[in-house]
Order: structure tokens, then C-alpha cells, then sequence
């Protein structure tokens, strides 16, 4: 077997050229050459004249009216490529008439062998004598019939244990045909008179004849003949198309006997009664011819067709019976004259004749082959006719008429032969020609499809002179030999090539593929590979057999027609289109050819192991020719169109290929080719064309391999995901190898194209989402596929991968490499923090959500606390266990949970623990910022500073907050502390108030807060309308009883469940005192004013006079006292309104006690 690397794993230096393979239909094998034909003595040239071969017998006539015997010497059964050898037994001259030497003797003419009584008919210079087989011992008592032209007809529908009897045969004379049964003895069945005749073959009862002229068809069992068509086509004496009668009354079946004077072996006699009955017609013979030879009008040759019903194929009496009373229930013409019927009678050598024999073959059983032309120098043709003489199919055409002619194929009869080898079902006409030209005179096979209509389909083979020179003087001494024929015996041929094509052998792999990343045992595979390697050789040599009954001799030599194999045909057609890729690069492979080749064989129903062996080498070879060709054409000047792209893509589908043998010639992709322990195999004709095309491509361009052309990637894409579609086909071998190289080389293909597309856009290629999709939906090549992504930096692929694994802490590690800023060629993850967020929500694996939830809290805290704080999350955590590993991993992310905790989810548990964070956040910032300290006393002077109306202070420092994180905190420690939620949430007062202390300044909201907790009211009310100014807030905190103030609530506020309304009245009364002091009067006077005519109901009037200066005026508090003034006449009226109603009320209640009186009546007591 042929390595496809060297040693060393790498490609081979140097390649070599195959030798072609032969194209043609039939190739020649040698049966015997050189055959010491003539014998000592002889002067004159000698040449084969005909031929049989029976079982291990070989019976040879020349020109020379000898018979030479050879016997085959079986050879050594253990070579099964080895030709029987034959070697000489005997030479015989048969009995013939001796001619003159001025008209030479034609010699042996025929030998017909009757395999099932094993005897043998010669016909030598016009003497029929019979022969006892093998050795050729003369038989039926030295019997001769002189005056022969040929032998032959036997029925060819028939085989040969049919005949039990014996074996029936038609003898040709002068004036007739005698049809005679062969057995014990030679016995006649009856005369057809047809004079002269040449040629004849014969299907049950029609037989198709030929005389020097014309051909004729003859129903042999009821004695009628169709006249056809001249042999030459210039002879217009003879009229085709015309229905005779040429029956007559036979003499009674009688045996041939005579005997004569012994002539070479001594074997030869007269032929006695049998010669003088071939002369002697009886007057009621002659009178029957006579009336039979009628010509009926054209018209009746319809009307009165050739063919019979079904009868008795026996030639007996009473079958004789039965055929005369068929022919006259028919209605036919008046006899013509005796004029008409001597015209019939003529010898034909009289009319037109040339010297162009007639040739009659039957390709099927209901018709025959005829030849015509004009003369031996000019084109013939061949015609096929039915058993009713119509012409049917179309014609062949010879570049010369021909010498002899055999048909090949669709015999119905010998579809098997008896050697037990199938036949092709293809079907052929060979012919022989002489042809004559300016440079020189050749014989030639012409090969013609009889079976399909194509007219190119013609073929020539050289008939192979043994001389080195064909214009020697040996070669013409015997041009014009040249005979084809059709012997007994098949021959079995054994074609070594075809086995060595078709057995499998293993293909090698550079040292680089991942077949070495598996550690097999290196002497179990040599092992195993020696094994399989000595399987495949005895498997092959079963292939190569091939049978054939079709021998040509030529000169003094005999060879073999023997269909060529189908894969050496078709094999030789696709090297001659690939040879111009390997030989010059600059061309290009024959494309048209090689489709045009898978054309053909589209349709072929492979009968055979070997044709199926066959048809799947051919497409193979064919899709790595055409792949490659594609792979290795420039984008630039490419003409492979878009269908051409498509056509190579379904076959390389559709032929079963393995695509790692289509992958290993593939620069790019060649290393993702597994091979694993039992290696690639493929048929061992392939592997030379695989180790030419690796070589190749990869000198076309050995930095990125042949992948320059868009559309041969989309191509090789295609392929590959067609393939996979095929996971879980149990008839695919090495699936596991096959289907790890399928995903790595698509995968790798898909990362080459993304990364040459989005580096010329900059924009993500469409090759991307197929990226995506390959990983998702998992390959088998789990580790390279890892190794690959590694490689081209494809981090966020590779995480795809694992997730398609369930390999969560890879996925998270992969991310985790991204984020940290590990490089990533196709920048994919974006926010990738938050897809960590979201993943780790969907995992239950407690430790990988610790791990990266507190890793994230320290890169975000806020995501890192969702991860712990998502409700939706599979995993659910204790809250303290919670905040103690952040605490202990994430300590900047505590704060964010306890919020989470305590303003998501409302735990006030753990308030006190945020509280504590808030101060030590903004006690640092404002013990060791100046700065902080002036945006503290900037802010309450810009508020104090705006004037009415404005928001509170709350809402002042959220619109305009600073954006640093102790600002924050202190909002929401502003919020904790001034009570939102609610008033059951406490905290340690008086710690906080001792850490506050020193910042009393800084921190006047916060003071104020701590003030009303304590109850110390006036002096948070201070704080609030001098303090900060923030009046509307001073105004909410007596509504709410000192609460909460400080909270991010909207919209109308609720007192608190433990104020009261004497509370409320006593808060307000610290306020107006705290407006009359403000300092500004106005302001003063405005803000006094809206206090008395808003909540004026929860003052005193007295009192309220009694505070305000005498200086004001009774209008600036009007609205206060019209108010006041309103409450008390509504309180009058409201008190008489409500007396009246008692009364009314309390007449109501009397009148229905008197009426319950009345209605009870008295009830008198007894007073003891």
C-alpha cells in the first residue's frame, strides 16, 4: 500500500505520474500467439480461417484445410491471476475436395461443436465431415456431405440440456437447407429450399438466412419465407418485403450413412444415399415446390403474417400434419406460372452479386441483425428486423462494411454464464473492418452501443499486431484475416487492477493530526493493520473476474475480447481529465468531462459487488477531483459557476466519501482530522490521488491553504453541516473519528472565515451566528474544540461551548478571564458583569455563587449584592450569612446589602447596623475634609437664602446633590433616622448622639432629628425655623407629633397614631413663638400670618393675642380672627342645633313608651 506522507509525517518531495488506464469498451488478452500453423513443407502464407473452444480443448483451422488440437494445462490455483497455457496435441486434415491450384481453397471453413453429444462438425473446402470429441476420432462411420456452404442454426432460445434427443442442426447445400438432429446418428428432419445459403441464425421456428444476395427470414416449422433486403444496397433485382409458401412433402426421417476411401487419418467416406438424396426430388416434391413458390400480392404479407400460432416444436410427422393443416386454412394467391417459379429457382450467382459476405447475429429473441452496404470499400450498416422482417431500432454504421460481426449483451439466455461470473448488461456490436488509408492499411474492432441511442458511443480498438512495425511486409501479408466469433467456452479473466483499486487501504496522516494525541499501543495497531491489509488483498482478488465468449484471430495469433471493467473505463476517462492539474498548474481539470462521466453512470443498476464497488470508486474519485480543483482555483480568474459549485457539493454529499479523506488534502483543515486506533481506509486506487492533491494544494498557498475563495469555504461549510445531519446513522464507520473531524474541521473552518470577514469590516461577519449555532447545539470534538478556540483567542465561544456542556464553573471562569481583561479576538461579551449576575441566577451550586457573587461585589458592589439579593435566584441565602461573607470577602458591598435589606426588603432588623455604616462613612469624610464641612454650611446658606415658597430642605439637597458617596449615604441616613419606617423602627439614641456631637454644626438636620426623639421639641423647632429655615418642614413636624420628618415621602401626611390634637396645639404654640423671634420682619410677619389663618383652629384666640405685639394691626392677623370668629358662631350654632335636636329626640323616646303602655294595659297588684 502506497503511504500518502513520508516517514516523517510530512509531504512527499517528489510525485509520480500514474499510468493511464485504457477507456476503451474491450481490451485484448492473449489466448495462444504464435501458432506454428503450417505445416513442414508448406510454402504458401497460412492463416487462421476459424475456431472453437471446448472445456480445456482448443480446435483451430487454417488455410492450409488443417485442423491443429491444443489442450489447456490449468494453472496453479494459488495464482489467481495466471492464464491457462495450452500446448499441441494433434494436427487433423479433414476430408475435403481438392480444388485447383487457379481458384485456391478457402481451407477449414468452419468447425461447429455439438457440446451434448460430443461431436463435431468440420467444414473444410465445402466437405461437411463429423468428428467424435475430444480428440477428434471420425464418427457416423466416416459419413461426408460434399457440396456444403455452411453449418450452423443451431436454436439459439434453446440450451443444451433442452434437447434430450440430441442437438439439431441446419446444413446448407446447393440447392437447399436440411435440417438434421444430431445424436446416435445424423438423422434429417426435413428440406427447406433455400439454395446457396451463407449464413443463418435461428430462434425456435424463425430463422434468418442469407444467400449471396439477399437475407430472408424462414418460419422453419411452416414453411414460409419473407424476402428482406439486398446485401448490397445497388442491387435492385432483389425485392424485399414479399411472403412465399416454400413448403414441400419431406422424405421420412432416415439416418445418413456411407463410406468412402480413408483420406489423412483415414476417416473419410462418400456421403452414399445422403449425397444422392441432395439431388433427387420426387415428382410430388417438385409439384408441392412448385405451388409453393407462389409470390402473394404485397398487400396479404399484413394480412398473412410470418409468425404462427403456438405449436409443437417437434419436426414429427404428425407435427408435419398439423403445419399443412395450418397452411391451408389460410387464403393464399393463386401459383404463378412456371416461368415465375424458374425465376425463383435461378441460381443466384446469376443476379447481382459483390464480394461482401452477409453477417446475421440475434442480439435479442425476437430480432435479428443484418449488414449491408454498397461495396467493401465503402460504410455499411447494420439493420435490426423482427420476427415479422420490420425494421425496428435505428442503424448502425460502419466506417467499412465488415469482415465479421458478433454481438455482446442482453442474450436473455446467457445473462449468466455457465462460469457463474454476472455479465454487464451494457450491450455491444463488434465488428471487424479493413480499412484502407494514405498512411497505411489497418484492421480494426469497431464497437458499437446497440442498446441506447447515442451516436457517439462508437469506439475503436487497434487490433494488436504481435510485429513491431505495422506497415511491415508480416503485417500485410495478413491484413484482411482479422475474424471475430463467438466460441462455446467462457473464459474467466482475472483483472489485477481492479481488485488494487477497489480494496481498501489505509491512509496515512501526517505526525501533526490528532491521531497521535491518542496514546494506542503501537504493536496491537501494526497488527491489526497487517490483518485488515491481508483481508482487503484476498478480497480484491475476488473483484478483477471477468468472462468472455468473443475471441479475434489475426495472423497466426488468438486473443481475448473481454469487456474492459467499468471501473477501468470509467477510472481511465477521469485521469485523463485530472491529469492536467497535476502536470500543469496553469490549466485546469476537464470539468465537463468528469460530470459528464457521473452523468452516465447516474442511472446504472450496479448487478454486481463489483459494479457497486465500482460506481461508488468512480464518484469518489471524482468528488476529490473536483474538490480539489475547486479548492485550488484563483478567485480571481475563476469560471466555476454557482451550479457547477452546487453540483460538486451534492456529490461530494452523495458519494460517501469519508470527509476526513476530503479534509486531509486541505492545508487549513487537515490537522483536524482524527484518525483513531482502526485508521482511515478507503479504496486503495484513491489513495495516490489524495497524496498528489495534499501536495498540491498546500504548495498553492502554505500560510492559509486553498480557503481563498468565499465561495469554496461556503462550499466546504455546506458539506460539513450535511454530515452532521447524518449523527446517529448506524451505517456510518468510525462514527465517533468521523464526526470529531466533521465538527473540528467546521468549527475551524467557521473561526477562519469569522476572523477574515469581521477583520475587513470591523463589523461581526455572518459566519458568526453559524459559529454560534455550532457550539450551542454541541460537538463531539469536546477537546479540540476547546484547543481551537484557545488558540484563536475565541474566549467567549469558548464559554459557549462549556455552557452547551453544563460546565458551569468553566462558563463563569471563561467570563470571569474576559472581564479581567484577558484578551478576546471577537470582543463579544458585552456587560459582562451582568451576564455573570444573571448566570449565577439560574445556577444551584451554592460554592460557584459564593465564589463569583463575592467576587463581582468587589468589582460592583451593587450587582455583586443582586446576585445574594434576587429573589427569583434558584439558590437562597440567610440574610446574615450573607452579610458575614461579604463582610469577610466584600466588605465595600455590606453597606449595599443592608440597604438592600433594610429600604428593599424592610428588615429593620438590620437598620441599626446601616445606621452605623452611614456615620462612619460621613463622620470620616467630615473629620478629615474641610471641604466637606463648607459644602455642609454652603447648603444650608444657598437654602436659606431661597424664598418662599420653596421645597423643603429634604428635597433642596436631593435636587442638588454632590456626587460623592458620603453625600449619599448621608440622605439615607437622614432617611433611617427621621423615621420612615415608622414609628415601631428605633435605633441607639444616645450612641448616636455621642458620635454626632462634635458635628452638632455640620449636622443641624441630623440634630434636629435626635432632638424630637429625645422630646426636646422647642429645641428642634428652633433648629428648623432658625437653623435651617426650612419652615414647611417645622410645620409637618407639628402635624405629626415630632415623629418623622427627614423621609422620602409624597403627597399629604398622616399624624401619627400617638399624637393628639392637645400635642399638635402644644407643638404649634413652640412655632409661633419660634416665627415671632425670626429676625427678618417681613418675613416675620408673613410667615406668622399664614401660620394663624392655616392652622388657626389649634389656637387659643386669648393666647394668641396676648403674644402678638401691640404694634400689629388687627389686619394683619384678620384672617386669624375672622377664622376664629367663624368657629365660634358655628360652635353656637352647632350647640343649639344639637340641643333642639335632644329634645326632639326625648319626645320621641316618651310618646313611645306611652304607646308601649298602652298597649302593655294596666296590671293591678294585690297588696297583701
Amino acid at each position: 500500500m502506497e503511504a500518502l506522507y513520508d516517514a516523517q509525517g510530512g509531504l512527499p518531495r517528489k510525485r509520480r505520474r500514474k499510468a493511464p488506464t485504457s477507456t476503451s469498451s474491450y481490451v485484448f488478452r492473449p489466448l495462444l500467439e504464435d501458432i506454428a500453423l503450417a505445416p513442414e513443407d508448406y510454402t504458401s502464407k497460412v492463416h487462421i480461417t476459424c475456431m472453437e473452444l471446448w472445456e480445456s480443448n482448443l480446435y483451430i483451422g487454417t488455410s492450409a484445410a488443417e485442423i491443429l488440437h491444443y489442450v489447456a494445462i490449468s494453472p496453479d490455483p494459488a495464482d489467481f491471476t495466471a492464464s491457462p497455457s495450452y500446448i499441441f496435441a494433434s494436427r487433423l486434415q479433414p476430408t475435403h475436395n481438392q480444388t485447383s491450384a487457379a481458384s485456391p481453397a478457402p481451407g477449414v471453413q468452419q468447425i461447429l461443436v455439438l457440446p451434448r453429444v460430443s461431436k463435431a462438425c468440420v467444414l473444410c473446402n465445402g466437405t461437411l465431415t463429423f468428428y467424435s470429441l475430444p480428440e477428434l476420432s471420425p464418427a457416423f462411420s466416416n459419413t461426408i456431405v460434399p457440396g456444403c456452404s455452411w453449418i450452423g442454426g443451431a436454436n439459439q432460445n434453446q440450451s443444451h440440456d433442452e434437447d434430450e434427443d440430441g442437438q439439431t442442426i441446419m446444413i446448407c447445400i446447393k440447392s437447399r437447407i436440411r435440417l438434421v438432429r444430431i445424436g446416435d446418428e445424423p438423422r434429417r428432419i426435413r428440406n427447406i429450399e433455400f439454395p446457396s445459403c451463407l449464413a443463418i441464425a435461428r430462434r425456435d421456428n424463425f430463422a434468418c438466412v442469407a444467400d449471396i444476395q439477399a437475407y430472408a427470414l424462414l418460419d422453419v416449422e411452416n414453411q414460409q419465407k419473407i424476402s428482406l433486403f439486398p446485401i448490397s444496397s445497388l442491387d435492385d433485382n432483389a425485392a424485399g418485403g414479399q411472403v412465399e409458401d416454400i413448403s414441400f412433402h419431406p422424405e421420412p426421417s432416415r439416418p445418413l450413412s456411407g463410406m468412402g476411401d480413408p483420406i489423412g487419418h483415414g476417416r473419410s467416406t462418400s456421403l452414399g444415399t445422403f449425397v444422392s438424396g441432395i439431388g433427387r426430388r420426387s415428382p410430388q416434391s417438385r409439384s408441392q415446390e412448385r405451388s409453393g413458390r407462389n409470390t402473394p400480392e404485397p398487400g396479404l404479407r399484413a394480412a398473412s403474417p410470418l409468425r404462427p400460432p403456438d405449436r409443437p416444436r417437434s419436426g414429427s410427422v404428425t407435427s408435419n400434419a398439423a403445419r399443412r393443416r395450418s397452411i391451408s386454412d389460410k387464403a393464399l394467391p393463386p401459383p404463378p406460372d412456371r416461368t415465375s417459379s424458374q425465376l425463383a429457382l435461378r441460381n443466384p450467382s446469376d443476379s447481382f452479386s459483390t464480394n461482401m459476405t452477409p453477417h446475421i447475429c440475434s442480439p435479442t429473441p425476437t430480432e435479428f441483425l443484418l449488414t449491408t452496404g454498397t461495396s467493401p470499400e465503402e460504410p455499411g450498416v447494420g439493420i435490426f428486423v423482427n420476427l415479422d422482417g420490420d425494421v425496428v431500432r435505428g442503424t448502425l454504421q460502419f466506417d467499412r462494411y465488415p469482415t465479421s460481426v458478433v454481438v455482446d449483451g442482453n442474450d436473455e439466455s446467457a445473462i449468466m454464464s455457465t462460469t457463474g461470473i454476472q455479465q454487464p448488461l451494457e450491450c455491444y456490436i463488434l465488428a471487424s473492418t479493413f480499412q484502407r488509408k494514405e498512411e497505411g492499411h489497418k484492421e480494426v474492432i469497431e464497437v458499437h452501443r446497440w442498446d441506447i441511442d447515442d451516436a457517439n458511443s462508437t469506439e475503436h480498438l487497434d487490433i494488436p499486431y504481435p510485429f513491431e512495425e505495422e506497415n511491415s511486409d508480416d503485417v500485410e501479408s495478413i491484413l484482411g484475416h482479422a475474424r471475430l466469433r463467438v466460441i462455446l467456452s467462457h473464459n474467466s479473466a482475472s483483472f489485477v487492477e481492479v481488485g488494487e483499486k477497489l480494496r481498501l487501504g489505509r491512509l496515512k496522516l501526517p505526525s501533526n493530526s490528532q491521531a497521535q494525541e491518542i496514546d494506542w499501543d503501537p504493536a496491537l495497531v501494526t497488527t491489526a493493520e497487517e490483518n485488515r491489509n491481508q483481508e482487503e488483498q484476498a478480497f480484491g482478488q475476488r473483484l478483477g473476474a471477468q468472462s468472455s465468449r468473443i475471441v479475434l484471430w489475426s495472423g497466426s495469433s488468438i486473443w481475448w475480447l473481454i469487456r474492459n471493467p467499468l471501473v477501468l473505463r470509467l477510472d481511465g476517462i477521469i485521469e485523463t481529465a485530472m491529469g492536467s492539474l497535476l502536470d500543469q498548474r496553469h490549466q485546469e481539470v476537464d470539468r465537463a468531462k468528469i460530470s459528464r462521466t457521473i452523468l452516465s453512470i447516474q442511472d446504472f443498476d450496479a448487478n454486481t459487488e463489483t459494479d457497486f464497488l465500482s460506481l461508488k470508486y468512480i464518484r469518489q474519485k471524482a468528488v476529490l477531483i473536483l474538490f480539489a480543483d475547486t479548492l485550488s482555483r484563483d478567485p480571481s480568474a475563476s469560471t466555476i459557476s454557482n451550479t457547477e459549485l452546487r453540483t460538486t457539493e451534492k456529490l461530494m454529499v452523495d458519494s460517501g466519501l469519508d470527509p476526513r479523506i476530503l479534509l486531509s488534502i486541505v492545508p487549513l483543515l487537515r490537522e483536524e482530522v482524527v484518525e483513531g486506533k482502526q485508521g482511515i481506509w478507503l479504496h486503495n486506487g484513491l489513495i495516490w490521488v489524495v497524496k498528489e492533491y495534499a501536495q498540491v494544494l498546500s504548495e498553492s498557498d502554505p500560510i492559509r491553504g486553498p480557503l481563498r475563495y468565499s465561495e469554496s469555504v461556503n462550499m466546504i461549510k455546506r458539506f460539513l453541516t450535511a454530515w452532521r445531519q447524518r449523527k446517529g446513522f448506524g451505517s456510518i464507520a468510525d462514527e465517533a473519528e468521523v464526526f470529531q473531524s466533521v465538527d473540528a474541521a467546521l468549527l475551524h473552518l467557521l473561526l477562519h472565515q469569522d476572523g477574515q470577514q469581521s477583520a475587513k469590516s470591523g463589523l461581526p461577519s455572518a459566519a458568526r451566528a453559524e459559529l454560534y449555532s455550532l457550539v450551542d447545539s454541541g460537538v463531539d470534538c469536546f477537546e479540540r474544540a476547546a484547543v481551537l478556540l484557545e488558540q484563536n483567542r475565541r474566549l467567549y465561544v469558548l464559554s459557549r461551548l462549556y455552557q452547551n456542556r453544563k460546565m458551569v464553573g468553566k462558563v463563569l471562569e471563561t467570563w470571569r478571564r474576559i472581564i479581567e481583561g484577558e484578551e478576546d479576538a471577537g470582543n463579544e461579551l458585552r456587560d459582562g458583569e451582568n451576564e455573570i449576575r444573571k448566570y449565577l441566577a439560574k445556577i444551584r451550586d451554592i460554592n460557584l455563587i459564593q465564589e463569583y457573587g463575592t467576587w463581582l461585589a468587589r468589582r460592583n458592589a451593587d450587582l455583586g449584592v443582586k446576585v445574594f439579593a434576587d429573589d427569583n435566584s434558584r439558590a437562597k441565602f440567610i440574610p446574615e450569612d450573607v452579610v458575614q461573607l461579604l463582610q469577610e470577602q466584600a466588605p465595600e458591598a455590606v453597606k449595599v446589602y443592608l440597604e438592600h435589606l433594610v429600604f428593599g426588603k424592610k428588615k429593620v432588623l438590620y437598620a441599626n447596623r446601616l445606621i452605623t455604616y452611614y456615620l462612619d462613612s460621613v463622620l470620616q469624610v467630615l473629620e478629615t475634609s474641610d471641604e466637606a464641612r463648607s459644602i455642609l454650611g454652603q447648603s444650608y446658606e444657598s437654602y436659606r437664602a431661597l424664598q418662599p415658597p420653596k421645597p423643603t430642605y429634604r428635597q433642596f439637597i436631593m435636587d442638588n446633590a454632590v456626587p460623592v458617596p458620603w453625600w449619599q449615604d448621608r440622605l439615607r441616613l437622614l432617611e433611617l433616622l427621621g423615621g420612615s419606617h415608622g414609628a415601631d423602627f428605633s435605633y441607639d439614641l444616645d450612641n448616636i448622639l455621642g458620635r454626632i456631637e462634635p458635628f452638632e454644626q455640620d449636622l443641624v438636620p441630623e440634630s434636629i432629628i435626635l432632638d424630637g426623639r429625645q422630646g426636646r421639641h422647642k429645641q428642634a423647632l428652633r433648629l428648623l425655623t432658625h437653623g435651617l429655615g426650612d419652615y414647611h418642614t417645622a410645620i409637618n413636624y407639628c402635624l405629626m407629633g415630632g415623629a418623622s420628618i427627614f423621609h422620602p415621602i409624597s403627597g399629604s401626611l398622616t399624624p401619627s397614631d400617638t399624637s393628639t390634637r392637645e400635642d399638635q396645639a402644644t407643638l404649634f404654640g413652640y412655632l409661633l413663638t419660634e416665627f415671632l423671634r425670626i429676625e427678618d420682619a417681613s418675613n416675620r410677619l408673613e410667615r406668622t400670618s399664614e401660620l394663624l389663618e392655616r392652622f388657626g383652629r389649634w389656637y387659643d384666640v386669648r393666647e394668641v393675642l396676648s403674644m402678638i405685639p401691640e404694634s400689629w394691626s388687627v389686619e394683619l392677623v384678620s384672617g386669624f380672627l375672622v377664622g376664629a370668629f367663624r368657629r365660634l358662631v358655628h360652635d353656637k350654632h352647632e350647640g343649639m342645633v344639637v340641643k333642639a335636636l335632644s329634645g326632639a329626640e326625648n319626645l320621641q323616646v316618651a310618646a313611645a313608651f306611652a304607646e308601649k303602655c298602652r298597649i302593655a294595659g294596666a296590671q293591678i297588684e294585690e297588696v297583701q
